[in-house]
């Protein structure tokens, strides 16, 4: 599908809300339920299954997160959340399974769907999935796993045609950076 308003629209919704993820703000939820339905749309036209289901399961985490994240906010009247670490051997057990189990689905949508990026599509949902979780439950390692799907969404979106699409993929790439960069600071503040 080619460029259409609504990927502007999901585009520019997306971004306000990694932004605002980047910087621990709450307010990241309210932009976050806009492009969860401007994008599931876009998904829907493309016949990209994978990334439907997950924004089926954006919505319902986070209006999970709304509630996890207001238990973390500052005291301090900003909208900021005291953010955390993974400790030991977690972050790359944790990688090694999101691979395989991405493999797997991808070669369930291969084999039992039309889907026409199976492996892409598979790569940029599972480890998702996990990510989002982190981003959650404050671990700033989400942002590794955001880069990740990230990169292979680009990707996607360019195979398919759509340049807005992949011009919000390319923008949340740098804005990983710059994540892991707060919520390592954030980590590093005590919450009061």
């Amino acid at each position: 599908m080619p460029d259409t308003p609504w990927s502007l629209i999901s585009g520019l919704l997306g971004i306000c809300s990694v932004v605002l993820s980047a910087q621990g703000n709450i307010l990241t939820f309210v932009f976050g339920f806009g492009q969860v339905a401007t994008y599931t749309y876009l998904c829907v036209r493309e016949q990209f299954y994978a990334e439907i289901a997950l924004n089926i399961y954006y919505f319902v985490t986070m209006i999970y997160g709304v509630y996890v994240w207001k238990k973390r906010l500052q005291t301090d009247s900003s909208l900021q959340i005291q953010t955390r670490q993974l400790r030991g051997k977690s972050l790359p057990l944790l990688l090694l399974s999101v691979t395989a189990f991405s493999v797997l689905v991808g070669w369930f949508l291969q084999v039992y769907t039309d889907d026409p990026q199976p492996y892409l599509d598979a790569f940029t949902t599972v480890p998702a999935l996990v990510a989002q979780i982190l981003m959650i439950l404050a671990y700033r390692e989400q942002w590794y796993i955001w880069m990740m799907v990230d990169v292979l969404a680009l990707v996607m979106w360019l195979r398919a045609g759509n340049y807005c699409m992949a011009a919000q993929y390319f923008f949340w790439c740098a804005n990983c950076v710059y994540g892991y960069v707060q919520w390592t600071r954030y980590a590093e503040r005590p919450l009061r």
